[in-house]
């Protein structure tokens, strides 16, 4: 792999299928240190398949996955080549029979062995940088949608990751709570944290991503920077999709 570009991740021609369903048919990626690239297309286009493709949730059939100078597909050290992968879902995976400072605590102390003072302090101050400082000792139940999925991003963050990966995480979530996840999530993009996200936000895209990715029937039609995206896209099929997904989701991205 290059190391003048910083590649943190590559993928190269990765295939899955399902049955007889060929979900990915031969993505290539590249994701560079403190880039944000934004996953977008149809459902069932195969966007959260590559994501679990990535951290080996779901191992691709074919095709080749590194992070940084390691490849993981094939990898006999892919537990620990996992842990420097965060992943949040679109319905949070959290455990509610922990507080939300246990949830973001738990990997620190199960996975990379830290004491719990140490734990702890990691956990709180990375709820304090998601702004939920003051809700360490609530339970899962006694959060909101949003707050939910601040929880996750810090129990992610919290793992010291290379990258971190999000599977529409605005998904399940209220209109009026997205924008206080959107706004962590800006806030890790200027910190220059690498991230692959998955999302219809396309106002968020407009602002934050460095490339936005188009997928449909399983393979990258069109990449390239928003501006270049949105304004003049070079496939037809790329401005139809963009056309129509502002069409759905313009007034209340205007409003956020």
């Amino acid at each position: 792999m290059s190391k003048e570009k910083n590649v943190v991740l590559r993928m190269e021609d990765v295939h899955k299928s399902f049955g007889e369903n060929h979900v990915l048919r031969g993505v290539s990626l590249d994701i560079s240190q403190g880039e944000t690239k934004i996953l977008i297309g149809p459902s069932g286009t195969g966007k959260s398949t590559l994501l679990t493709c990535i951290n080996m949730l779901t191992p691709p059939d074919s095709g080749k996955i590194w992070l940084l100078d390691q490849e993981i597909t094939g990898s006999k050290k892919v537990n620990r080549l996992r842990q420097q992968i965060g992943f949040v879902f679109q319905d949070f995976s959290l455990f509610n029979h922990l507080t939300a400072l246990g949830n973001v605590s738990i990997g620190l102390t199960k996975v990379k062995g830290l004491d719990r003072r140490k734990a702890r302090e990691k956990a709180l101050q990375e709820l304090k940088q998601v702004g939920l400082e003051d809700k360490a000792a609530s339970y899962p139940a006694q959060l909101s949608g949003g707050q939910k999925q601040r929880v996750a991003i810090a129990r992610a963050l919290a793992m010291d990751p290379q990258l971190i990966l999000f599977d529409e995480p605005t998904s399940a979530l209220d209109p009026e709570l997205i924008g206080e996840v959107l706004a962590v999530m800006k806030n890790l993009a200027n910190r220059g944290m690498t991230m692959l996200v998955v999302s219809h936000e396309m106002g968020f895209a407009r602002s934050v991503a460095d490339e936005v990715v188009f997928m449909e029937g399983g393979v990258i039609v069109e990449q390239g920077p928003p501006t270049q995206l949105f304004s003049r896209p070079q496939v037809q099929r790329t401005g139809e999709f963009l056309s129509r997904l502002s069409g759905l989701f313009g007034e209340e991205e205007e409003k956020q």
